[in-house]
């Protein structure tokens, strides 16, 4: 029996709004992957504008995970308050899942949180969703409220999730913030 050793280089780097064709072609990926789980639809963020999608990326961290080169996953940080910011659009292609990219972008994003003076990170998963909640827990982040329904007005409903932890607290307090 042969066994083959799969190995791939998996890197993550943040986005800038002249990056904004990459980001618009991975989030409409995502948004045709699982369009159940994020709060916009597809033929939504079709629509937007070149100078919304920069718009976009000026107003929060984007990070993107690249296999070998090819791009396979993102995730945004977006400040929600003075020492509190929300994790949004995480996302990995199908044939990436399981490999470890998830955690790879929760500790870019993390670390940005951490390194921006951020001392709370919180986001939302759907209720359902097992193995989002099982990446964030892994990465420190715990249930908080069962919300409402979606602001879609689906049935879809979802929860909060919140990390708030000594490291988070311990870079902000570094900082200066």
């Amino acid at each position: 029996m042969c066994e083959r050793l799969l190995v791939s280089s998996l890197t993550i780097h943040a986005l800038e709004p002249a990056d904004w064709r990459l980001y618009r072609t991975l989030r409409l990926a995502a948004l045709t992957d699982a369009p159940q789980e994020f709060g916009s639809s597809l033929a939504r963020e079709e629509a937007l504008t070149e100078a919304q999608w920069r718009r976009r990326l000026e107003g929060r961290s984007q990070f993107i995970a690249r296999e070998d080169g090819e791009p396979c996953g993102l995730a945004g940080v977006v400040p929600a308050g003075t020492q509190v910011a929300e994790l949004v659009s995480v996302w990995v292609r199908p044939r990436s899942r399981g490999q470890g990219v998830g955690g790879l972008l929760l500790d870019a994003a993390l670390g940005w949180a951490a390194d921006h003076g951020f001392v709370e990170v919180r986001l939302s998963v759907s209720e359902g969703n097992h193995t989002a909640e099982r990446l964030y827990s892994r990465h420190g982040f715990r249930r908080k409220a069962v919300g409402g329904l979606t602001e879609d007005d689906t049935d879809k409903r979802e929860f909060a999730m919140v990390r708030t932890d000594p490291l988070l607290r311990g870079r902000a307090s570094r900082s200066g913030r």
